[in-house]
């Protein structure tokens, strides 16, 4: 078997090849089993990483997003398999594009609405504002006219103007990565009657003792963030802006679900050992065993899973919200069957295995992330070392 010797030695390596710096940390029935941290966060200033280090999540935000959603599902304040108009009116009416083999593009009134699932499993038919769908160009205009309107808004704002956009196909028939969970994020605020910063800090992190994670500045996170690095084909680095770092300034007022807080290692893992063993750590109970379940189930049809997978993910499904192991085998995993979890665009990843009671967290900010070279590594390492 594996020793977490093997561990430090593969993050070491990581480190010689790229990315700068990193950090990792694995946990079982809520203690820390290893953590280690290699290369610098910030190459010019020689700075390096550490347990203090704080990274973007990007989409590792989703997780606690759906977290949270779930939290609100159970308290009885929505069901999955409601319509999203009941809650957001301006999607009543959705319309969708229909895309005919003559090349030609109509747009027409969707045969069913959009439920409150398919926002949590991207099957709601809208992307991110970016690419070459015909949704996402529609959407990169509402963007644009909300800033020309009011500068600064929240995600509620956001959300209803979204209502208005012709989807990329009918809701729930395919799965498409994109702007499902900033909806859940509105959920949240709608159905809680707080911002969704505020309702993460009162009933995830301030529980949890998650000092170093949120949406704003706040102490001394400006300067313990990490530096993104951009390697070049010769294996150099260049240093680049942070992107979304605007919405850490304190008087930003934007919280997206898709991305937007950032956390440090030890933070991130207190919140995956909470999901690993049942929705308690620390005698904090944050969400029920059976709501993770449901979670961490595959909610893909056949059709829906081919749109998910890659050599990445493979032998996963996805739930709410998280991939899903289902089949270890086809995964190539040393892990087990309902290991569930997330990654981030500049290369954060969790796995959360909750029959082994068992997380691990990873952490660097690079691009391009090298994600599968990366995580997969670390997956076959960690879950070796389990006795």
């Amino acid at each position: 078997m594996a020793k977490f010797d093997d561990l430090s030695r593969l993050l070491e390596q990581f480190v010689k090849i790229g990315p700068p710096g990193c950090g990792c940390a694995v946990a079982k029935d809520g203690k820390v089993l290893y953590e280690g941290y290699f290369g610098y966060a910030d190459i010019e200033e020689k700075r390096p990483v550490t347990e203090d280090t704080v990274f973007r999540l990007f989409s590792m935000t989703k997780v606690i997003i759906c977290t949270a959603g779930l939290m609100l599902y159970e308290r009885g304040k929505f069901l999955l398999n409601e319509p999203l108009y009941e809650y957001f009116p301006e999607y009543r009416d959705t319309h969708v594009y229909v895309n005919h083999p003559n090349g030609n593009v109509e747009i027409r009134k969707a045969k069913n609405p959009i439920l409150i699932k398919h926002a949590f499993t991207m099957a709601c038919g809208m992307p991110y504002n970016f690419g070459n769908f015909p949704t996402a160009k529609e959407m990169e205009k509402v963007k644009a006219e909300l800033v020309k309107k009011h500068g600064k808004y929240d995600i509620v704002t956001e959300v209803r103007a979204m209502g208005s956009v012709p989807i990329a196909f009918e809701p729930g028939t395919r799965w498409l990565y994109g702007y499902g969970h900033d909806i859940v994020a509105a959920l949240i605020q709608v159905v809680s009657g707080k911002t969704v910063g505020q309702f993460l800090q009162e009933e995830i992190f301030d529980p949890l003792g998650m000092k170093d994670t949120g949406y704003r500045y706040k102490d001394d996170i400006e300067k313990r963030m990490i530096s993104v690095y951009n390697k070049d084909e010769k294996g150099e680095y260049k240093k680049i802006p942070g992107f979304l770092d605007e919405f850490h300034k304190p008087d930003a007022i934007y919280e997206m679900g898709g991305a937007g807080l950032y956390s440090t290692v030890r933070d991130y893992l207190k919140f995956s050992q909470m999901l690993a063993n049942g929705g308690v750590y620390n005698g904090q109970r944050i969400i029920g065993r059976k709501t993770i379940d449901l979670m961490r189930a595959n909610h893909l049809n056949e059709e829906q899973l081919r749109d998910f997978r890659n050599s990445y993910l493979a032998g996963y499904g996805y739930g709410l919200g998280v991939r899903t192991m289902m089949d270890i085998a086809e995964g190539h995993s040393n892990g087990s069957v309902g290991e569930f979890g997330w990654t981030g665009a500049l290369g954060t990843y969790v796995s959360i295995d909750p029959s082994e009671r068992f997380s691990i967290v990873y952490m660097h900010q690079m691009l391009p992330n090298m994600e599968e070279y990366h995580h997969l590594r670390v997956r076959a390492v960690a879950n070796g070392c389990l006795e």
